[in-house]
């Protein structure tokens, strides 16, 4: 379908809505009164201006015009609308800008905190985060907003939400060496999951992740530590992560590499080890003296 007609109109719209807002600050508008409800007709205008340019695919003017939206909202003080026109004018921008889209967000976060919305600002930091993983790849600016989701939700009790957040912290902080964050996040994760009857069966993974971390650091800090994970949930014990942590920590006080990579394969053929466990088990492989540092 063509819809090159609909951003002509929305185009003809923009012009129309900007003389309407001219005129609304004029003497004779200021004088006879009525510059308020041009404002509010303006801002409808721009509104309707950008659904025509999103249907034209027209995504940086859709945004353009969602944001002029928003700051004759602000003016209005009708601060929920002015927040959802800049979600509006962030989600368009995705398309086209993914730096104008998080200024966007930001701009609508620091409405919804003002409000004391924090749920609601909690999931638009995850909104940046994810543009800063897949977009503009930038790891540290992907994790500051995750950790600001996680504390808002943790404010709000949506602690389940919060540990979603955390989770990918950790795996980002693991990538990146950053260990101890990444033990701590593991640990904490798991200490809160464990108790949790529907949530108990994914402690274990959680100690695990946080095994690997502390592995990689040190065989003996890994050895104290499944220690006790054992001790504060049992049910570890009897995982298949931590009977494979115990075949790999052996393997690697005898310097056997061979051992390790058994182990490794055994677990994988049961229990498909994603690439991120894999990264991980690699770096802990390449420790053992004259390893080739693979798996295979």
């Amino acid at each position: 379908m063509d819809n090159s007609g609909k951003e002509k109109e929305a185009i003809q719209l923009m012009a129309d809505a900007d003389k309407k807002v001219k005129s609304s600050g004029s003497f004779l508008g200021g004088m006879f009164g009525g510059g308020h409800h041009k404002v509010e007709e303006a801002c409808e205008m721009y509104c309707r201006a950008a659904n025509m340019f999103k249907m034209a695919k027209n995504w940086s003017a859709a945004g353009g015009a969602f944001c002029k939206a928003a700051r004759l909202h602000m003016q209005l003080q009708n601060k929920h609308d002015c927040a959802t026109s800049f979600i509006d004018a962030g989600n368009a921008y995705k398309k086209s800008d993914p730096n104008e889209a998080i200024k966007c967000l930001n701009a609508a976060i620091d409405i919804y905190t003002d409000m004391g919305r924090f749920t609601i600002a909690a999931k638009h930091h995850i909104s940046i985060a994810e543009i800063y993983e897949s977009e503009l790849v930038d790891i540290e600016k992907a994790i500051a907003h995750y950790e600001q989701a996680a504390d808002y939700y943790k404010g709000e009790e949506s602690n389940s939400s919060a540990n979603k957040c955390l989770l990918k912290v950790g795996a980002y902080c693991a990538q990146l060496e950053q260990y101890q964050k990444a033990i701590e996040i593991y640990e904490q994760v798991g200490a809160n999951t464990m108790d949790n009857p529907l949530l108990k069966y994914s402690a274990k993974e959680y100690f695990f992740k946080a095994s690997l971390c502390h592995f990689i650091v040190d065989e003996l800090n890994a050895k104290i530590a499944v220690e006790k994970y054992e001790e504060m949930f049992p049910a570890f014990s009897d995982s298949r992560e931590c009977k494979l942590l115990k075949k790999l920590l052996e393997a690697h006080e005898e310097q056997n590499s061979e051992a390790f990579t058994e182990a490794v394969k055994e677990f994988d053929s049961i229990s498909r080890l994603d690439q991120w466990h894999t990264t991980l088990l690699l770096r802990i492989k390449k420790t053992i003296q004259g390893d080739e540092g693979d798996l295979k």
